[in-house]
């Protein structure tokens, strides 16, 4: 096995990292060495996405992108795994020729044997019905920085969204056992993480599917700030039916849980949101807000909306803009419907125009920007502890990092001056002195 080396692209989401992060570890237990240069590995995996169309465009160039590694480079062997794969893969090996094989959600545990078949030229494809779940006796090596890191506390879906195909790449909901969760946990804290992000395709309906008793998010959470070492635990991925009496008040009696909360609602109009066989109610969200709000002073709520879903009027879009309007959220995320093989949506009448869809998302954008900059304009003056994660290049004294309201990669960031040095996964206390639609700036001591 000496000088195989394995080269990784992780495409996609959080929990797709999570994945990678777990080949990675089996693999260098199996003896492979690992390089993040693609031009001098000799096997290369893919591990892709397929929620919408942008993330299947993306995957599909990726991968021909690495088959040129694979025809003129080092490259001997290129994987596709992931989602794509698990949809799609032996449409893949028919139209990639150089792919040497494909392995779906459900088998990239047994990537050591998958890539032993396909060094022997056996062009395997290991695709079935998604069932595993990893726990914290798999190797694991991050790929994120050293003091964060993401926790998949489930897998799968059990909601039937009628635009997503996640259930179908990704099974159904299935909860890890709270002490794999505890444990894995325990451990990245002992390797220096600072800061936890629990994930999940659904966080707020973790202990679905145990049989171990009563169990769920809060009792978790309960365990999970005993650790010593943790300063941050961030929930993300939650749906509003699952935000309980229980999870709010160990939101805001627990220091180490961070006062912030991700709900993708999606839509706001009540027509959209039965079309999209979403049981929420806006109404209903309205109240949940208001009490997010006055039981966790200084929450920071994030969410995600759909704009161009089948037969969406100027009427529904309208309703939807005016609902962000009056809710304020301080982050939000936008996406174009993109219809999705295999799913109810993908069927219906009424598919709306890309032009109109891109003058809905550019509205949206518009309207959250402004919101986002006078949210951020309220911190203005205050002290908030940053994690570092790290120096500006080209900038003197200029560092850069996240406060508890800023989740890495999706938020934006805190730049920092400072006189003194500054270490990557460093807590300090900065203050606030300007701000954008999505960074701020701040301070560290007596800096004029």
């Amino acid at each position: 096995m000496t000088g195989k080396t394995v080269g990784f692209i992780s495409l996609g989401c959080a929990k797709n990292l999570v994945d990678t992060e777990v080949m990675l570890g089996l693999l260098q237990k199996a003896g492979y060495d690992i390089t993040i240069d693609a031009s001098s590995a000799y096997i290369l995996i893919v591990n892709t996405c397929s929620f919408i169309d942008q993330a299947k465009e993306e995957s599909i160039e990726t991968l021909l992108e690495m088959a040129e590694y694979r025809k003129k480079g080092n490259c001997k062997i290129l994987l596709a795994a992931g989602c794509l794969s698990q949809g799609h893969g032996k449409e893949l090996l028919k139209q990639i020729p150089e792919l040497d094989g494909v392995v779906g959600t459900g088998c990239f545990h047994s990537i050591v044997e998958i890539l032993a078949d396909a060094l022997v030229g056996k062009r395997p494809v290991y695709i079935e019905q998604p069932r595993f779940l990893y726990d914290h006796t798999f190797p694991r090596i991050l790929s994120t920085p050293s003091y964060t890191a993401y926790v998949k506390i489930a897998e799968g879906c059990s909601h039937r969204c009628s635009f997503c195909v996640i259930p179908q790449l990704r099974g159904s909901y299935r909860s890890r056992d709270p002490v794999s969760v505890v444990k894995e946990v325990e451990g990245l804290a002992d390797q220096g993480v600072k800061e936890i992000n629990l994930i999940a395709q659904d966080t707020t309906s973790y202990g679905r599917g145990l049989s171990s008793g009563r169990v769920n998010l809060p009792l978790l959470l309960e365990e999970l700030v005993k650790i010593e070492g943790l300063k941050w635990i961030r929930i993300l991925y939650g749906y509003p039916g699952g935000i309980t009496e229980d999870l709010i008040e160990v939101m805001s009696r627990e220091e180490k849980i961070c006062s912030y909360l991700d709900l993708p609602l999606q839509h706001a109009h009540p027509e959209i949101l039965k079309k999209m066989r979403r049981p929420f109610h806006k109404t209903k969200i309205k109240e949940l807000l208001k009490k997010l709000r006055e039981k966790i002073p200084g929450i920071v709520l994030r969410s995600s909306f759909m704009v161009g879903f089948p037969g969406e009027t100027e009427e529904h879009f309208n309703e939807l803009y005016s609902f962000l309007e009056e809710m304020q959220f301080d982050r939000a995320g936008f996406f174009s419907y993109s219809p999705q093989e295999g799913t109810p949506s993908a069927l219906l009448d009424k598919q709306i125009p890309e032009q109109i869809k891109e003058e809905r998302f550019g509205k949206l954008t518009k309207l959250q920007r402004k919101i986002s900059l006078q949210k951020n304009r309220s911190l203005l003056g205050s002290s908030l502890e940053v994690l570092i994660e790290g120096k500006v290049p080209n900038k003197k004294d200029f560092y850069v990092g996240r406060f508890s309201g800023q989740a890495p990669e999706i938020d934006g960031v805190v730049y920092v001056k400072s006189n003194s040095s500054l270490r990557s996964g460093e807590m300090m206390q900065v203050k606030i002195i300007s701000v954008g639609s999505y960074d701020l700036q701040g301070k560290t001591g007596n800096i004029n």
